[in-house]
């Protein structure tokens, strides 16, 4: 009996099976063999084996845009978790506490505002800010003494720049999340550690980290993948420029499909990423699994 009734359950499931394999197995599998041959978009292509991967191999733009991403995912896995944990410990134990719940909750909402915001609005009104010439944040150097920058026109400043900019776009996250989270933690232990006379930084060290790890992992895998698959924002700011200095995978790989035609090497790319991101997914699942 259990087990016809666990049949009749994959009924419902079937709408989301076919429309996973039609949206995401079909194409991923047609890129794949696009990956192993030479074409332009149009005409037939042309099998050449293994030598868009070799190719890869030895294209230096291909290495440093996984370097950008690597300094990406410090942007916007790392560096929000962290800042995250502090904020959402801080409105949940003290700011609500203390002032009222209704004033955290004003205060989550603020911080998860920039991800709400369409990523072009954001992207665009960044580059306002940090236009070299008439940006408001040049305009504020100019105020303290400083020397304006071409902040996201220069290569020295620009991969720094996005960093700052993606910390503000994807901080918002992990500061719900970990509220969400701290909401089913006994409030018992916090109660017994303040009487016992532990600090807030005590208590946030001992009791809401392991906690809130499941939280952690969560936030660290989404936010891990987010970085890896970044696109929108580099469009809409850099274009991967100055001279590549901001250059990522995603863009790297629109930029041989749509810019130079050059399907077969972009397909390859892309492949290459997708699957870096199961690489890095398998081994949080494990990670988590065995901390778990």
């Amino acid at each position: 009996m259990p087990r016809s009734r666990d049949r009749g359950y994959l009924v419902f499931l079937l709408p989301s099976a076919v429309l996973f394999t039609a949206v995401i197995v079909v194409p991923f599998l047609m890129n794949v063999g696009i990956g192993f041959t030479r074409w332009q978009g149009i005409g037939d292509p042309r099998w050449i084996g293994l030598e868009n991967y070799t190719r890869l191999l030895a294209d230096e733009r291909f290495w440093s845009s996984f370097r950008n991403n690597v300094a990406l995912i410090v942007a916007m896995a790392i560096v929000p978790t962290l800042i995250g944990l502090v904020l959402a410990a801080t409105l949940f134990d003290y700011v609500g506490k203390k002032v009222g719940p209704r004033a955290a909750g004003v205060l989550r909402a603020a911080y998860y505002l920039p991800q709400v915001l369409p990523v072009a609005v954001a992207g665009i009104v960044w580059g306002w800010i940090m236009h070299p010439r008439f940006g408001a944040l040049n305009e504020l150097l100019g105020l303290l003494g400083m020397e304006p920058r071409n902040w996201l026109g220069d290569p020295d400043w620009a991969l720094p720049s996005v960093m700052v900019i993606m910390v503000w776009f994807q901080i918002g996250y992990p500061v719900v999340i970990f509220m969400s989270g701290l909401q089913r933690v006994d409030p018992a232990l916090y109660e017994a550690a303040e009487m016992d006379g532990a600090s807030w930084w005590r208590r946030f060290w001992h009791i809401t980290i392991p906690q809130i790890r499941p939280e952690i992992y969560v936030v660290l895998l989404t936010c891990t993948i987010a970085a890896l698959k970044v696109f929108g924002p580099i469009f809409v700011l850099t274009r991967g420029g100055p001279g590549g200095a901001t250059l990522v995978p995603s863009y790297f790989s629109y930029q041989n499909f749509f810019e130079k035609a050059n399907v077969g090497y972009g397909a390859a790319i892309a492949t290459v990423l997708t699957l870096v991101i199961i690489a890095v997914t398998v081994f949080f699942l494990r990670v988590q699994d065995r901390e778990s």
